[in-house]
């Protein structure tokens, strides 16, 4: 099974790439925020945590749910406490990931897409058999999170400043979708990618599905695979800059 890894950044487009991968081609979306709600939900070890080291009365609501607006103004600035939010969240997250691609693999399914803002910035690329990247320019996020959003323009700037550039994660992508132009034109950059894994998933899929060893095995030598060829990537770019 081919599992891939779809990133991008705000208003970049991701949301319409996801869309159209579940609905038009029927392919399952593991989506990591809703996976990273699901980790804090009401009675989880993980709001208990979270509740006892920021206090309940400050980041819990009334129905004794998470309030991430709150949680968040605490973590944001602070990145010692950010780092321990992570090391609390990260890992239950990645658990229940490997458990929703595993039954994708069950099923049969020979594309299983992990939709992940932070694909990049978490270090889950290293376990994607392909990466996508939803691109556009900062110029054009801006002005669209100016226009959907209804966003001054120094929020915009603050929120796309809070994120990593979509141009420094170009170097992990094995395909960019450039959502520059018109929605027609993404979705026809989404029909063609999806006709590539069909096609590349044709025969050694059912292997795979049929002997479990040999899915193992395929797993581990593209996961070797992708890292050298990070390796190589980088290698290239620090010639390029001597």
């Amino acid at each position: 099974m081919l599992v891939v890894g779809l990133t991008g950044g705000i208003a970049s487009g991701k949301s319409t790439v996801s869309k159209r991968l579940r609905e038009e081609h029927h392919l399952p979306i593991i989506d990591l925020d809703v996976l990273a709600r699901e980790v804090v939900a009401p009675g989880s070890r993980a709001l208990q945590l979270i509740a006892a080291r920021f206090g309940a009365a400050r980041v819990l609501l009334p129905d004794g749910s998470l309030n991430r607006k709150a949680l968040g103004e605490v973590v944001f600035s602070d990145t010692k406490e950010r780092k321990w939010l992570e090391g609390v969240t990260h890992p239950r997250i990645r658990k229940r990931m490997a458990w929703e691609i595993v039954k994708a693999w069950a099923r049969g399914e020979r594309v299983c897409v992990v939709d992940a803002p932070l694909l990049v910035e978490a270090g889950l690329w290293k376990w994607a058999g392909q990466v996508v990247l939803i691109y556009c320019s900062e110029p054009l996020q801006m002005q669209r999170m100016i226009t959907r959003d209804s966003l001054p323009a120094d929020q915009a700037r603050a929120r796309l400043s809070s994120q990593r550039p979509l141009a420094s994660k170009l170097a992990y992508a094995d395909t960019v979708l450039d959502n520059s132009g018109a929605p027609r034109e993404l979705h026809e950059q989404v029909d063609r990618m999806v006709a590539r894994w069909r096609a590349q998933t044709a025969g050694w899929w059912v292997l795979s599905w049929l002997v479990p060893g040999w899915a193992v095995l395929s797993a581990i030598a593209t996961v070797a695979w992708r890292r050298v060829g990070w390796w190589r990537r980088q290698g290239r770019g620090r010639r390029r800059e001597e």
